[in-house]
């Protein structure tokens, strides 16, 4: 045999073996996965299993040959003598199990479809309730106090002696509750101002509000008249129209005199009347403040 060969030989032997050893250890893990031997009475004592025993009344497994009325001393020898038990091993599966927990709301706390939800409602809730508070302003009106009442301007003594300064010229009385200027009108009214009681006292209230687009007229003491800079409609100092784009005269209030001279302001009642044909007085009186209006 050559040398070849003989090396062949113990290669294949070799595998051989390693091949059967494998298999021997494979078949031994099998079978100790398969069965399990439980030898439970090399665990416990003599005095153990006599005590179990006695406690009991009956052995806690005896030998089908053995007599119930043999004494306790042979029952636990028999016992210890008797082969081990072998117990199959049982396969037990694990299930695993999905448990859901209801939490209160105060621990899950708000998600963002919640969050959103509750924004729009509070917007939404506060528009709606802004919207009905100004609706039931509009349909009722403040009637006592501030302007749309009558408004106490104060004693007409007092008033005169404000308008009219020690050089013969005039200047408004400003009363911010009534939003009006007041002017003395000394003059006889003419046709326009008669019976509609907008002049008493020697005294009117004009309307600080243009009645081209609303502006809030000035006054112009230079030229002693009301002189709008928005697109400068002008007029006198008893709010006569007198030049630019306004269409009538300055819109003026009821007023009265009380029996204890106090002169009071209707805001509620505003009289608007025509341009005059016929100035009351005199205009421009110096120069203009507004040069635009023509």
């Amino acid at each position: 045999m050559t040398t070849s060969q003989i090396l062949i030989v113990s290669v294949g032997a070799v595998c051989l073996l390693a091949a059967v050893a494998a298999f021997v250890i494979a078949y031994r893990r099998g079978g100790e996965k398969t069965e399990k031997t439980i030898d439970w009475r090399a665990a416990l004592s003599k005095e153990t299993l006599a005590a179990d025993v006695s406690e009991a009344g009956a052995p806690l497994l005896t030998a089908p040959t053995q007599p119930e009325s043999e004494p306790i001393e042979e029952q636990v020898e028999a016992l210890e003598e008797a082969p081990p038990v072998v117990e199959p091993l049982v396969a037990v599966s694990v299930a695993e199990v999905q448990r859901v927990e209801e939490i209160s709301p105060e621990e899950a706390g708000v998600t963002r479809r919640q969050f959103f939800n509750r924004a729009l409602l509070a917007t939404w809730g506060g528009y709606l309730g802004l919207m009905g508070i100004s609706m039931l302003a509009f349909m009722w009106p403040k009637l006592s106090g501030g302007f749309g009442s009558k408004v106490d301007a104060g004693s007409v003594e007092d008033i005169r002696a404000q308008v009219f300064l020690p050089d013969g010229s005039v200047q408004p009385l400003f009363v911010p509750d009534a939003r009006a200027y007041i002017m003395p009108f000394d003059e006889v009214p003419g046709p326009q101002f008669e019976g509609k009681g907008v002049v008493t006292g020697g005294l009117t209230a004009l309307w600080q509000k243009c009645v081209h687009l609303g502006c809030r007229v000035p006054w112009c003491a230079s030229s002693q008249g009301f002189e709008c800079p928005c697109h400068g409609s002008k007029y006198n100092f008893v709010g006569e129209y007198q030049a630019g784009p306004a269409p009538r005269n300055l819109d003026r209030f009821v007023v009265e005199v009380t029996a204890d001279g106090r002169f009071i302001i209707d805001t509620g009642s505003v009289i608007q009347t025509p341009r005059a044909t016929v100035k009351t007085v005199a205009y421009p009186q110096g120069p203009n403040c507004v040069a635009i209006g023509g």
